[in-house]
């Protein structure tokens, strides 16, 4: 029969794995957490102003603009996550209890698990308008509401399984040395399911990137077509480059220190870059809400209304400019050219 250490303290379980717990403040952990605070409260801003945005905004009421405001949401979650961490780390750790470690922890999971699958759902919407040619999916907003919550469902349950049973408070030869109360098979689980997740956005997105430069190319050939079309696949192009390179960046180093943890490598010295990772992760839900939201112009609009309330209080879209937009769109479609928001 296994015995567990359910009364033990935090302490107990980094001694058993090995990881440096400190009762004073460094100079490390002082920049680490000051650091960490100013991208957290930066994340919320920018997302919570993309948020904003979507609401107020009737144009926005579309299935992306839903997916990209469900994405604001999970890294809204995510700075308030780390936020959280910032304030509960150094020698603050020592002093929690194991019940608040668990929650530090699943908060993190939870809200860098939302925002993959996000991505994830996003990547996959736009393939799918890109390649039936239409600007907005077909989607209904009732399908549009399930997938969301399925999106938290999901991050949810990854986030949660280690404090209702995948840990290793009784089998402390499982301990990870990153997170010395999870099991290093949840961490490989964790890590396996995000890398497939990421291997599956880099084919979906390397499969639009090839179609619109092969659309562009035959295209060309062509001086009939219209130039709005050239210049949306050109951002498209654009678009495309930035998140593969963003995500990649951000994410790959995270994944693979937590793998190589998870499988137990000893000679890896994964503690000495996770504090960077994990950083470096959470950079991500900032640049999410600039690729996605910052390169579209109504967006950028949008934002500036926002911001400058006080001096465009008076000001409104003109009905003359919305009808020119709605009607150039019309246009397009009616031509048989295919435009595409410049967020995807």
């Amino acid at each position: 029969m296994k015995h567990c250490f359910y009364n033990e303290t935090v302490g107990f379980f980094y001694n058993n794995s090995r990881k440096e717990l400190t009762t004073y403040w460094r100079t490390k952990d002082v920049l680490v957490v000051a650091l960490g605070l100013t991208v957290s409260v930066i994340v919320l801003l920018t997302n919570l102003l993309v948020i904003t945005a979507i609401v107020i905004n009737r144009r926005f009421h579309y299935p992306i603009y839903y997916l990209l405001g469900n994405l604001a949401a999970a890294d809204l979650f995510a700075g308030i996550a780390y936020m959280f961490l910032m304030f509960h780390t150094g020698p603050r750790t020592a002093e929690l209890s194991l019940k608040t470690w668990f929650i530090r922890q699943s908060l993190l999971d939870t809200s860098l698990t939302a925002s993959v699958v996000n991505l994830l759902a996003i990547a996959v919407e736009r393939h799918q308008t890109v390649f039936t040619m239409q600007l907005h999916s077909k989607m209904s907003n009732q399908r549009v509401m399930i997938l969301i919550f399925c999106i938290w469902v999901t991050a949810l349950l990854l986030g949660l399984i280690p404090s209702y049973g995948w840990h290793c408070l009784c089998a402390l030869e499982k301990c990870s040395s990153m997170a010395p109360l999870y099991s290093r098979s949840y961490l490989t689980f964790w890590a396996i399911s995000n890398l497939v997740i990421f291997l599956i956005m880099v084919v979906v997105y390397t499969h639009i990137f090839i179609y619109v430069k092969r659309k562009m190319t035959r295209m060309s050939k062509h001086t009939s077509f219209h130039p709005r079309y050239k210049e949306t696949m050109i951002s498209l192009v654009k678009t495309v480059t930035i998140i593969l390179s963003a995500f990649v960046i951000c994410w790959t180093p995270g994944q693979v220190v937590l793998l190589l943890d998870g499988l137990g490598c000893k000679s890896c010295n994964v503690l000495a870059v996770e504090k960077y990772v994990l950083l470096l992760a959470e950079i991500n839900s900032l640049i999410n809400a600039i690729v996605y939201s910052y390169r579209d112009n109504e967006m950028r609009s949008t934002f500036r209304r926002i911001l400058c309330f006080i001096c465009y209080r008076n000001s409104r879209y003109t009905p003359t400019v919305v009808k020119l937009n709605t009607t150039d769109r019309r246009t397009l479609s009616q031509n048989g050219h295919f435009t595409v928001d410049s967020s995807i």
